[in-house]
């Protein structure tokens, strides 16, 4: 399956062109920020522009899975339908069609015959990227493509994505917003039991060429399958059991209760607040912050598949928040409270149905999560 691995870290190389596409050519730039009004505007299809990009990235995805995986045709998941109404009120349903020049005209019809827009649109999905530099030639992973599934988040953060502020990364230190919390997430679970077994993460935006001002991007990517744990980010330092000032990210519309619980375990300069559930848990991958804590349930599969696999890789995982808080022993962590990925909740409808409604933890390492469970027992 290193042959999988390839394939994930090419297409989410051609995502993140198509990402840095829409925000450097001026006719998807201003279909992608600019807020029309007026009756004789179509409001509907602006408003998702935004969509169709995730949309576009997450069918190109697909497409290329399936053309060299084709047992793993229906259980490829992404966060988005691919079902567009244009503004004649025609229902489209978006896809990658055999050539370049049948994907522009089929992304035309849904672009209200814009043929500059979905040309470039067109290219990009058809246009192989950079080779990828990566050693796993010697990799062997012990898995079939008809065991696995897959989620796909296009572009998480999209909020981010769109006000595309830009920042300056600095080694060793959490930018908490900004174009760079925008990513492509593709996660691969074990159809069988759920669990996350590898993932790869682009990130776009991650510097821009001194020469030519072009964005540039970095990507990270784990494998995590019985005793095989690889990850392109190194583990996390060694922490004795109940070493005090943790630091963990959270959503600055945290729960207060989770905010002060937390306090007495970090400390208040050590709770940090930043934007997009996938940058959250990269945050942590990279050690840049201990854990990620999150109380409500507004996470979904797609957000989490490919960073817990990273994290899984490193020693640590995602557990569902609610039900660690239910164990009688915050010191025994029971690995059936890590997150899974292949059953939909029965007793929700639609997008619903994917959630991570317990909330959950993402850490690196045991006894950093012992703490932050304890921390809470009894505050949520």
């Amino acid at each position: 399956m290193a042959d999988l691995l390839r394939l994930l870290l090419r297409v989410g190389e051609k995502a993140a062109n198509v990402a840095r596409l829409c925000r450097q050519e001026a006719p998807l730039f201003q279909l992608l920020v600019q807020e029309k009004t007026g009756e004789d505007k179509n409001k509907k299809f602006v408003q998702d522009f935004k969509t169709l990009a995730d949309v576009v990235i997450q069918e190109m995805i697909r497409h290329d899975v399936r053309v060299q995986f084709p047992e793993m045709a229906g259980f490829i998941h992404g966060e988005e339908s691919n079902m567009f109404e244009n503004g004649l009120g025609e229902s489209v349903t978006v896809t990658v069609c055999t050539t370049e020049e049948e994907t522009a005209k089929l992304l035309a019809t849904v672009l209200d015959g814009d043929q500059t827009a979905a040309s470039l649109l067109a290219r990009a999905i058809h246009q192989d990227p950079a080779t990828i530099e990566v050693s796993t030639d010697s990799l062997t992973i012990p898995l079939k493509p008809s065991e696995l599934g897959i989620w796909i988040d296009p572009i998480d953060a999209t909020s981010q994505y769109i006000k595309g502020r830009e920042e300056v990364l600095e080694e060793g230190r959490l930018f908490p917003s900004g174009l760079h919390c925008a990513l492509v997430l593709i996660g691969v679970y074990l159809r069988s039991t759920g669990e996350p077994v590898m993932g790869v993460i682009n990130q776009p935006f991650n510097n821009k060429d001194p020469a030519d001002r072009g964005w540039r991007g970095k990507h990270y990517w784990g494998v995590s399958c019985g005793s095989i744990n690889i990850c392109s980010e190194s583990r996390p330092r060694n922490r004795s059991e109940g070493q005090r000032g943790l630091s963990v990210v959270l959503s600055s519309s945290e729960k207060q209760a989770v905010k002060e619980a937390l306090t007495l375990v970090c400390g208040p300069d050590k709770l940090i607040y930043a934007s997009g559930a996938g940058h959250k848990i990269l945050c942590v991958i990279q050690g840049l912050a201990d854990a990620y804590v999150l109380s409500e349930g507004s996470t979904f599969k797609w957000d989490s598949c490919a960073p817990h696999a990273l994290l899984r890789a490193l020693g640590g995982g995602v557990v569902d928040l609610a039900m660690s808080l239910q164990q009688s022993d915050s010191g025994a962590q029971d690995p059936s409270t890590e997150l899974t990925y292949h059953l939909p909740r029965t007793d929700r409808k639609g997008a619903e149905r994917w959630a991570n409604h317990g909330g959950l933890v993402a850490y690196r390492d045991n006894s950093q999560l012992r703490s932050i469970i304890g921390a809470l027992k009894g505050k949520l």
